[in-house]
């Protein structure tokens, strides 16, 4: 398939640069990937949506403030978006500056910190802090807002821009989906019999690099970090014997769950995954999925349209911009049902 097939028109007035007023006051479109049905609804009526026994799987990854500002030696501004930290004092990051930098120059950091260039690696740099990295976009940093919404974070973004549920810190991006969950909902889910367990992926600072390849068989995917632990494969085991569906909030609780189940069977993971799930796949955990509306030529947008039908999904995003809801991060959310087509024979797990 080629990265094209997967384009739409977007407003930018659709484009949501603030989050609603209260996280659970967006708006949820259900699709049905059978026959592409849709309604209109609010995303408090996720419950009902959902059936006793079933399993909500969240990513409780924690997002950092991996945005940092400063300026080479030579007094040319720069600007650092953590991607990770690969060893005690050193990391891989973002890099924006006029002139790339040259290998053992040093990056003066706000706060009066110090990161020593070591070199290019891919599309990242490496960089020695000479001390935890993490603590240092901890003290420093800001919260690493998507480019599109083209402002500065603040101290509101601080608290929005991270689920209620957020637990072990490492993200550079929020896990979007989860945004919409406020402990109200999140009790009235567990009052209407629906179970719940916590996987975790990293979000990475490639979650906002494009596709830049047609073909789509030639894309890298970067790699993020996940955890699958015992305690998600119990639950889901149990939600199988039970009858339930194993319902995942956001395209990243889909990719790890899917990450730990390559193997013949699901099964506790950790590790980095690359897994890149197009139009094709079929899915081996996953059986509904809560997503927020994704960029076009994404691959978040290539996953979602693997579940549910491509042609299915253009068309609920056409009458999303036709009904005018917001879209991308702190957009509105959808409920999508799979294209039975597009899942594995279920077994419990």
């Amino acid at each position: 398939m080629l990265r094209s097939d997967f384009h739409y028109e977007l407003p930018d007035d659709l484009i949501a640069r603030h989050p609603a007023a209260r996280r659970s006051d967006s708006r949820l479109l259900h699709l049905d990937g059978r026959d592409g049905a849709l309604a209109d609804l609010r995303f408090v009526d996720l419950p009902r949506l959902l059936r006793a026994g079933d399993l909500l799987v969240f990513n409780d990854t924690r997002v950092i403030p991996a945005r940092l500002h400063g300026h080479k030696a030579t007094g040319g501004k720069v600007e650092l978006l953590l991607e990770r930290v690969v060893g005690g004092q050193r990391a891989l990051v973002q890099l924006r500056s006029s002139k790339p930098p040259a290998a053992g120059s040093s990056v003066l950091l706000e706060g009066g910190a110090q990161a020593t260039v070591v070199g290019r690696e891919g599309d990242f740099w490496l960089l020695d802090f000479g001390t935890d990295p993490a603590s240092v976009f901890e003290r420093h940093g800001e919260m690493p807002l998507p480019p599109y919404m083209r402002r500065e974070a603040d101290e509101f973004d601080r608290d929005r821009y991270q689920t209620v549920y957020a637990r072990v810190p490492g993200a550079v991006a929020a896990p979007t989906a989860g945004l919409h969950f406020d402990d109200a909902l999140l009790e009235a889910c567990e009052r209407a019999g629906v179970a719940k367990t916590h996987v975790t992926l990293h979000v990475g600072a490639g979650t906002f690099q494009p596709v830049r390849v047609d073909d789509l068989r030639e894309h890298q995917m970067h790699a993020e970090l996940t955890e699958v632990p015992q305690a998600a494969c119990d639950a889901i085991t149990a939600c199988r014997a039970r009858g339930g569906r194993v319902v995942a909030v956001g395209t990243t609780a889909v990719r790890a769950l899917e990450s730990a189940a390559q193997g013949a069977r699901l099964a506790p993971f950790t590790g980095d995954t690359r897994l890149f799930i197009t139009p094709g796949y079929r899915f081996r955990v996953v059986d509904a999925l809560v997503t927020n509306f994704h960029l076009p030529e994404s691959t978040l947008l290539m996953l979602v349209s693997a579940f549910a039908g491509r042609a299915h999904v253009l068309a609920a995003y056409r009458h999303a911009v036709a009904q005018r809801y917001r879209f991308f991060s702190y957009g509105d959310a959808m409920f999508v049902e799979p294209d039975p087509a597009a899942l594995e024979p279920r077994e419990a797990a």
